[in-house]
């Protein structure tokens, strides 16, 4: 896990064509997304091949539910309150969770402005440099907070629902794919999933609240 410090980030909406700012506290990220054998090992279950490739298709329940599980592996208290489709946000657990949006946006920044935090195929595997295929974590440059894969290679789930107006329930994902282009892979880029569906290109990786 890497410490990520304090600041502000500024979120987008593409169909409203809003800004706002968003104050972020300090929290933990996982230096790489969860991967398979990571996944295995909590869970008992696995989506393909390669023990350090990210987990794929896994629901943003899926997701939920394994850092529950790690987070009681590991003595620590679990985030979430699970109650068939409804889901509590225990806000003072020191457990294992998702990302907020604002939360990754900031980390996969890490104090840079532009769309990216490096030259993409330094710091991304993506549809020009893929070959239509997920690689193992950690294989491209990290960014200036030590976090690998941030763009490219799997999307992240976030906690945040996406546009509750339009969308309901979808959740947002964030960090472009494997299988995406260059435009997809950029801090600032928004996708949506319905937290039900799991997808081959997309995973996530933990994120915690250190004590006070």
């Amino acid at each position: 896990m890497v410490a990520i410090p304090a600041g502000t980030v500024t979120l987008s909406d593409r169909r409203t064509q809003r800004s706002w700012p968003v104050e972020v506290a300090p929290f933990q990220l996982a230096a790489v997304p969860v991967t398979q054998a990571e996944y295995e090992q909590v869970t008992g279950q696995r989506s393909s091949s390669g023990d350090r490739r990210p987990v794929d298709s896994v629901s943003w329940w899926d997701a939920l539910r394994y850092c529950n599980a790690r987070s009681i592996q590991d003595g620590l208290t679990p985030a979430y309150r699970i109650d068939a489709e409804n889901v509590d946000w225990d806000i003072d657990a020191d457990g294992y969770r998702l990302p907020t949006e604002a939360e990754w946006e900031h980390a996969c920044r890490a104090g840079s402005t532009g769309p990216r935090y490096g030259e993409l195929d330094e710091i991304a595997w993506y549809r020009g440099n893929s070959a239509e295929h997920m690689h193992d974590v950690g294989g491209k440059r990290p960014n200036a907070w030590g976090l690998y894969d941030m763009l490219g290679n799997a999307w992240d789930w976030c906690w945040d629902i996406y546009d509750a107006e339009i969308y309901g329930s979808y959740r947002v994902l964030r960090g472009g794919g494997w299988f995406d282009e260059h435009w997809s892979c950029r801090a600032s880029v928004r996708r949506r999933s319905h937290p039900s569906v799991r997808l081959d290109d997309v995973g996530f990786r933990v994120a915690r609240t250190p004590r006070s």
